[in-house]
């Protein structure tokens, strides 16, 4: 068996889609003449009305496109020629399992350059900089020549000969790798080539400052994500040309400690002697209408307010509560100094705006989608040489319903009469919707996840009435702190959901407040010492996402500071749910399916408790500091808290959950699958402790202990066979689940023995996210440790199965002694 990083392509992907483009570089000296070679043969070209079709719709803005359903012309005006324009590449329709419609699939700058009687599109990067004055510019110009996507014959000269006209129709319906399927998508599903003929160009729109073109692109692919059998891929696109400013808005400066998308460059002017890495937030440009008074520090509306509009298919009943997720931000913004800076409002009418397109980059919207997908997603268009956010859609699933219903239900029913049954009052679930609105919007603003927000809350204080009605589950709304699971009934907690917090007012301050300082390094000292003010205090800590969850504190659907405690008292809730789960989700005429759901909604409830605690075993503490900071960066788990999570682990994750068994709901679901199901629940708790790069962690926390008491890996695998293997000991006989439980621990020792993980190497940009763990098994104490488990289980079973009268015990047990030999002795082995 062979461990992998499986997720890590896939990964990979996705975060490109979330940050866009990252990086920024000076413009080459060949792409800044872009329009300095106008003066070539004019004379020769045919005039305008030879070359663009009489049929031809003109649509002008940015780029005005002239286009009769077959050919596109684009007339481009002198203005644009040279200037950066940010391209967004979004799959508005593509088959199941390729992208959500209107994801993006791509961004970049390009540049349109005049060249003699060409027209030349280059791909502009941003990933290195220098300072315009300092003699490294010319150096890092000539590293990061822009390459020539496509080259285009001057066609005519504009009407108002202030531009030049091209035909664009193959740039969008031929293969061009930069506007169309990725290239990881081509190796995933084996795509062979465009067929042109079944591609073409659908509808083109251009704005005051963006230009929109939508195609049909249809691929042959060996292995299509969708109708395999038809050996075709086709997806809809839609490519959105936006003209970026012509002054960059001045970059504020990246803090591990505050969470914010960002944009990543190396800097070839800095004063470290070395090529530095820089890193610059995402956000909004904000400029205060007032800025006297906003510097005397009066909170003043800002020049533009930022503005989401709610899309026309929205259904009306839910639109006041998307509304108001965008404006619980604004308590946020007063924070920074802004009033109003965030507004929501309904879609004009024809007559009120008839210019009105969510296409238009001048509008940001909330996207509503006619999709069982159950989800919602924040993305946002940011400016790549400054971080300034440009424009946001955010996409809105129809389907998102089911999933917080699933969640409320599961997470508050058993104290919550409001979440029990099948559907429900418009009112809970509008409230639900703003939860999810808030949330999606805090992604728009600039800021990512903050796992970690949920700690800074004690267990008694989510047990509070007065504490949940003015805090809300987390400091953050951008933490995944879903719903009060652990309130009790007679708590008389009443507000179960997380809100704006104040982390979230701490992190828009940092992010908007304009200091009125030019320097982008002496604004990050301010906030350094700002910053340092917040340290040790739990309510300001920003927990990264990661893939690993090496940090027990920064974990997703988790509350409170104490995961034993809180899971314990989950759990006590998921045992009050069950026994009224049939009555609580009884429709007349209805079938079981919602009883089915959310019965094993419960169940991945209760696997979440165990993940929840399981991460403290071998858990890293990661606080991110600065030189001007006392202590370290990462710290294991004490010693006693991991010893703690373990107990949990053997009392309420290895001891068979009779209470999910419930008769008489599983006789209504399903003819059998109950044994395997508490196999699979129970066999997670024990790959989650054998997983190797865990048992690395305990190995070097022991290893670099100077002294200190740490929770050896010998400790965790004698605790977990000791919880595994308890009847050897007490001389009980082994049931079928336990039998089923032991065997599933053989098979992960025997693959310890004999399996190797990769090691892949992960880009830099991606390290922090992945928080990789190297390890060697073969070469490490890892299979020494099994081995020694093995030969003391070998001589447990061999005492237990004496005397023994239960003939399915004696059985299991005979079995696991051949086993546990064939795993030490494999040479031996039939």
């Amino acid at each position: 068996m062979q461990r992998t990083l499986a997720p890590f392509a896939v990964l990979c992907a996705c975060l490109l889609v979330l940050t866009g483009c990252a990086g920024s570089s000076p413009v080459s000296s060949d792409a800044s003449s872009a329009s300095a070679s106008s003066s070539s043969s004019s004379d020769d070209l045919k005039p305008f009305s030879k070359v663009v079709p009489d049929d031809a719709e003109t649509n002008e803005g940015l780029l005005t496109t002239h286009f009769n359903e077959e050919d596109l012309f684009l007339s481009i005006p002198d203005s644009v020629l040279g200037r950066e324009i940010l391209t967004i590449s979004r799959a508005s329709q593509a088959p199941d399992g390729l992208a959500y419609g209107g994801e993006k699939v791509n961004t970049q700058v390009l540049r349109w350059q005049r060249r003699g009687d060409k027209v030349l599109l280059r791909v502009v990067s941003y990933e290195n900089i220098a300072d315009e004055d300092d003699p490294v510019y010319r150096a890092v110009q000539n590293s990061n020549f822009e390459p020539i996507v496509q080259a285009f014959d001057v066609k005519a000269l504009t009407e108002d000969s202030t531009g030049v006209v091209i035909e664009a129709t193959d740039l969008f319906a031929s293969d061009v790798p930069a506007l169309g399927l990725p290239q990881q998508a081509r190796k995933q599903y084996k795509v062979r080539r465009l067929d042109t003929d079944r591609s073409f160009i659908t509808g083109v729109k251009s704005f005051p400052e963006n230009t929109d073109v939508e195609t049909v692109l249809t691929y042959q692919a060996q292995e299509p994500p969708s109708n395999e059998s038809t050996g075709t891929l086709s997806v809809a696109m839609n490519h959105s040309f936006v003209l970026l400013p012509k002054q960059p808005m001045q970059a504020r400066l990246c803090d591990d400690r505050v969470g914010y998308f960002s944009v990543e460059r190396t800097d070839y002017s800095s004063d470290k002697q070395k090529a530095a890495e820089e890193c610059v937030i995402t956000r909004w440009r904000l400029e205060p209408s007032d800025p006297e008074a906003y510097a005397d520090g009066e909170v003043v509306e800002p020049v533009e307010p930022i503005v989401y509009y709610i899309d026309p298919a929205t259904p009306e009943k839910w639109r006041p509560y998307l509304k108001q997720g965008v404006e619980d931000w604004q308590v946020a913004f007063e924070r920074a100094g802004f009033k109003n800076a965030i507004i929501a409002k309904d879609p004009p009418t024809a007559e009120e705006d008839p210019d009105f397109d969510p296409d238009d980059v001048r509008y940001s919207t909330i996207r509503y989608f006619a999709s069982d997908i159950p989800n919602a997603y924040g993305p946002h268009v940011h400016d790549p040489r400054s971080g300034e956010i440009l424009e946001s859609d955010i996409g809105w699933y129809h389907n998102v319903m089911n999933l917080l219903r699933n969640w409320y239900f599961v997470q508050t029913a058993a104290i919550n009469p409001s979440a029990r049954g099948p559907v429900f009052d418009d009112e809970v679930m509008g409230e639900l919707i703003r939860f999810v609105s808030a949330h999606e919007v805090g992604h728009t603003i600039g800021l990512p996840h903050n796992w970690g927000s949920s700690y800074a809350v004690p267990v008694d204080s989510l047990r509070s009435p007065s504490y949940t009605s003015e805090h809300g589950t987390a400091p953050s709304i951008m933490d995944y702190a879903r719903f009060n699971y652990v309130a009790q009934p007679g708590d008389g907690v009443t507000q179960f959901g997380p809100r704006v917090g104040e982390y979230d007012k701490w992190a828009v301050n940092f992010g908007y407040r304009d200091l009125g300082i030019d320097d982008k390094k002496a604004d990050a000292q301010v906030w350094d010492d700002r910053i340092r003010e917040k340290a040790g205090d739990p309510v300001y800590f920003y927990g990264r996402q990661t893939l690993t969850k090496v940090d027990p504190r920064s974990q997703n659907e988790d509350l409170t500071n104490d995961a034993v405690e809180a899971s314990r008292l989950g759990i006590a809730n998921l045992k009050r749910i069950l026994p009224n789960l049939i009555e609580w989700t009884r429709e007349d005429g209805a079938d079981y399916a919602t009883l089915e759901e959310l019965y094993g909604a419960v169940l991945n409830q209760w696997g979440r408790y165990m993940g929840h605690v399981g991460s403290y075993v071998g858990g890293i503490y990661d606080t991110p500091k600065t030189y001007t900071q006392d202590g370290v960066v990462f710290e294991p788990v004490p010693a006693n808290r991991q010893r703690e999570a373990m107990a949990f682990l053997v009392e309420e994750g290895l001891q068979t959950p009779t209470w999910m068994l419930e008769t008489d709901i599983l006789r209504r679901i399903e003819h059998a699958g109950a044994v395997d199901r508490i196999r699979d629940a129970q066999m997670n708790v024990v790959e989650m402790m054998l997983e190797p790069r865990r048992m690395a962690r305990l190995i070097e926390s022991e290893a670099l202990a100077n002294g200190e008491e740490t929770y050896t890996l010998n400790a965790m695998l004698t605790d977990l066979r000791d919880g595994v293997w308890a009847e050897t000991d007490a001389g009980d006989d082994v049931g079928p689940f336990r039998r089923n439980l032991q065997r599933g621990y053989l098979e992960e020792m025997a693959d310890l023995m004999t399996e190797t993980v990769d090691n892949p190497d992960i880009p830099d940009a991606f390290a922090d996210y992945v928080q990789f763990t190297p390890v060697t098994v073969e070469q490490s104490d890892i299979r020494a440790a099994v081995r020694g488990q093995l030969t003391a289980l070998q001589d447990d079973v061999q005492r237990a199965l004496r005397g023994r009268n239960d003939m399915a015990t004696e059985q299991h047990y005979e079995d696991v002694l051949v086993r546990i030999d064939n795993i030490l002795n494999p040479d031996s082995a039939d």
